[in-house]
Formats: C-alpha cells, sequence, structure tokens
C-alpha cells in the first residue's frame, strides 16, 4: 500500500482540511499519516478561533512519520500541503519536504469555505518563493490563483495567462480548477486547467448547491486524491481526471449540514460494496428458487424475474436481475447469467416502488403468474395485497410506473395507513397483456421466502 503524508490544519467540523485529507486517502486505498500545522474551531457560519501548532511540534511530527518508515524499510510516496498559516511555518515545512525528497501537491489554502482566513499576508511570498519551486503541482482555485499571479481572472483566457505566471513562479505544474467560471463554460459544466508548459482542459458536471449553501471540502478532497492517485503512480492528467470524478461524486453523496454541503468521500465505496452485495443476493435468490419444488407452477406464460436494486438506485443499470428470464424447463425453471441493467420490466416496478416509499425497505420484486388461488394464498400468508386495473391506465405512460402508484393509492382509499405498502400486486391483463402478481421485499432473498409462504399456503 502506497504511504503519503498531509501536512495541514484540523478542521474540528470533519469537512475539510486534514480530517478531509484522511477520509480521501482511506477511499481511495493508500495509508494516510498527517501533520497538523493548525487547530481551528470552524463550522457553517465560518472559523471562530485558530491557533498555530509550533513549528517545532510540526518538524518533529514529519521526522516521526519518516523515521518510522524507515524503520519499515519503506518511505513516504507523496505529501500535500494544506493549511499552512505563517511565514514560519512554510519555511519549516519546506525544510523538511526538501530534506527527505518528498514529491508533493500544494493546495495554496488561503481562505476557508465558509469564511475565516487561513493564509496571514506575509506568508504569501514565502509560500511562493520557497513551496512552488520545489512542488510537483499546485492546485489553486480561481480567487486563490488570482491571488498567487495578481492577475484578475474573469474567464478561460484570463485563466491561461493565471496558469502561465504560476508556472514562471516555479511550479512544475499548475491546476485551476473552475467551479468559479462555470459561467463562463458550456452550461452545467466545470473546467479545470492544467498547464504544464501545454494546457489541457477537464470538464465535468457542475453541481450547484441550494441558495445559501457552500460546499464545504471539496479543494482539500481534490489535492488529497490527486495526492492519493499521484502515489499510485499515475500520470499527471489521468490523476486529475480521476480526482475530478472522485470529488464530484463526494459531493454528490455529500451530506447538507447547515448551510454546508460535507463531502462523503466513501460514497463510492459503498455504493460498489451495495452492488456486490446485490448481486450474490440476487444470485443466491435464484438458486433457492430453484430448488423450491413445483415453482415452476407460479411462473407464468413470459417467464418471470426477480430483481434489486441498490440503494438510491437512480436507473435500470442500478438494478441486477437475471439476463433474459427465469423459465419452466422439463427439469423445473431454467436461467442464465445475472447482471445489472439487463431487465427492465423488473427494474421498472422496483424503481417505482423506490420512488413512492423513498426506497425504505422495499428493493426487490418479482412477477409470478395470477390466478384466484394465488392471490388467496398471498392472503393466507398475512401479506399486504392491492391492484391495479389496466384499463384504467393512461395513454403515454409505463405501465409499473403508474401501476405502482395506482396499487399504492387503492390502499389508501381501502382505509389502511398510508404508510403501509403492498407486499403484493397484481392485476387482471388487458388485450395481449398477461395477467401478473407480482411480490415486494426488501432483498432477493426476503422475495424469495415471501415466495415459498404462497407455496405454502397453495398446498
Amino acid at each position: 500500500m502506497k504511504r503519503v503524508m498531509t501536512i495541514g490544519g484540523s478542521d474540528c467540523s470533519g469537512g475539510a482540511g486534514i480530517q478531509a485529507d484522511i477520509k480521501t486517502f482511506s477511499a481511495l486505498g493508500v495509508y494516510g499519516t498527517s501533520v497538523i500545522t493548525a487547530v481551528t474551531a470552524q463550522n457553517a457560519s465560518g472559523v471562530q478561533a485558530k491557533h498555530e501548532v509550533p513549528v517545532e511540534l510540526v518538524e518533529s511530527q514529519i521526522q516521526s512519520i519518516m523515521s518510522e518508515a524507515s524503520a519499515k524499510g519503506t518511505t513516504v510516496d507523496y505529501a500535500k500541503t494544506g493549511m499552512l498559516y505563517s511565514s514560519a511555518m512554510i519555511e519549516t515545512v519546506a525544510k523538511q519536504l526538501k530534506r527527505y525528497k518528498i514529491p508533493f501537491v500544494v493546495d495554496p489554502v488561503m481562505k476557508a469555505g465558509s469564511g475565516g482566513i487561513l493564509l496571514a499576508d506575509p506568508a504569501l511570498n514565502t509560500l511562493v518563493r520557497l513551496l512552488l519551486p520545489i512542488c510537483e503541482v499546485v492546485t489553486p482555485n480561481v480567487p486563490e490563483a488570482s491571488v498567487i499571479s495578481g492577475l484578475e481572472i474573469r474567464n478561460k483566457e484570463d485563466a491561461k495567462d493565471a496558469a502561465r505566471k504560476i508556472h514562471e513562479l516555479g511550479a512544475s505544474a499548475v491546476i485551476i480548477k473552475g467551479g468559479h467560471l462555470t459561467r463562463e463554460t458550456a452550461a452545467g459544466k466545470a473546467t479545470d486547467l492544467i498547464y504544464d508548459g501545454e494546457f489541457e482542459e477537464l470538464s465535468g458536471e457542475y453541481i450547484k448547491p441550494e441558495k445559501g449553501k457552500i460546499i464545504h471540502g471539496a479543494g482539500c478532497s481534490f489535492s488529497a486524491a490527486l495526492t492519493a492517485a499521484l502515489a499510485k503512480g499515475e500520470n499527471l492528467r489521468h490523476a486529475a481526471a480521476s480526482a475530478k470524478k472522485f470529488v464530484h461524486d463526494a459531493i454528490a453523496g455529500g451530506e447538507v449540514l447547515s448551510n454546508m454541503i460535507v463531502l462523503n468521500q466513501a460514497r463510492e465505496l459503498r455504493k460498489n460494496a451495495d452492488r456486490y452485495f446485490v448481486l450474490e443476493n440476487v444470485k443466491e435468490a435464484v438458486r433457492e428458487l430453484k430448488s423450491i419444488p413445483d415453482f415452476k407452477r407460479l411462473v407464468p406464460e413470459v417467464g418471470t424475474n426477480i430483481g434489486m436494486a441498490i440503494e438510491g438506485a437512480e436507473s435500470e443499470r442500478d438494478v441486477a436481475a437475471v439476463d433474459g428470464r427465469i423459465i419452466s424447463a422439463k427439469e423445473g425453471t431454467h436461467a442464465e447469467t445475472v447482471d445489472f441493467g439487463v431487465s427492465s420490466h423488473v427494474a421498472r416496478m422496483i424503481l417505482a416502488m423506490m420512488a413512492m416509499t423513498g426506497g425504505k425497505n422495499i428493493r426487490s420484486a418479482i412477477n409470478i403468474k395470477y390466478s384466484v388461488q394465488i392471490v388467496d394464498a398471498c392472503k393466507r400468508a398475512g401479506f399486504v395485497i392491492s391492484s391495479f386495473e389496466r384499463e384504467h391506465e393512461p395513454r403515454g405512460v409505463k405501465t409499473m410506473d403508474w401501476g405502482v402508484r395506482e396499487a399504492i393509492k387503492n390502499l389508501s382509499s381501502e382505509g389502511l395507513r398510508r404508510r403501509q405498502v403492498p407486499d403484493v400486486i397484481y392485476d387482471l391483463g388487458a388485450v395481449g397483456k398477461e395477467p401478473m402478481t407480482r411480490i415486494f421485499g426488501d432483498t432477493a432473498l426476503e422475495v424469495v421466502e415471501k415466495v415459498n409462504k404462497i407455496m405454502d399456503a397453495l398446498v
């Protein structure tokens, strides 16, 4: 595992600074060490207090990390700097980075996202003089790039002039983050500018916060993600692209705290883990369905399918199901492989149910044959049952989008509690449409348990 170091300030709110860096390192699979240069008291309202750590203690922190790495026969592969408040602090950090020959990223933190000065005025010249000439890349946002270069930045051409100027000041490479220039780029896009003697633009979706809210910790997380990627050996452009995507996903899954959106660095990690869980759950459910004696009695003419969605599913690509259908065969039932995005029909009914219930406890479904006996068996099994009538389906709607809403509405009209949702939804079909029963549950295995109860009730 690659070993990285962050040198910066502590953010007690947990959204930026050292805390954001360590969360980012962990999510991206590198071992993070930290050197705290300052302690801040801050929240959504701003920075209430800050205290710089004595430079001697900062020096000792770096030396402790490096001596331990050396004792283990390893090294620190990459570092990044964040909040370095004073000239004395910058001098100390620059001296140690040169001493140990550590490649590093400079995040020239000047202000907290919620307000508050994090770089003293006299220290700017020291940062430019001592850190820029020895860093691998510097990652200012537009206001920071304007201060460092001394140029006003109103559009992309101004940003290019500033990048050239910062490069001339000694930085090997410059990445000017483009969130502040969104209005000057394509609609809905944020474009970062990379310059290392040649320009390259990185465009991505711009997530605009609601009025009155700020995004907290994006700059720290970007520079930390960039550091992790560079430590793994990625070239600058690939590293910048992966860091940009990481931050976008972390913002998209962020938490709203007061007037701040705090990044969720573990979003993709958890999402990938959930995708694996869902895939394996559906595979096991299919195996259990095949083992149920006479399950083929429940398979409709068009075949059956079982699916399950990941948490927070947004599209059919987030729903795993059988590729094709589960069909009756001489030996019982037959099913092909399980994958994501392979069944539009089962995905639509799951997504419709999740939309109606907020995604709580209903992420899976199966379609089975309709008969009066099957519906009676569902009642004897104690399931909540509802239905819809296809002849009332409006034109231009998807059957399951409308049908699920209609079935839940029918429950309310029957006097059941509004928060109650059906385990079973059936319809009597229409011209060219086979009658169908659908069983819903939290997981695919839970749905199979319900199918077992129906089979028992039928017997």
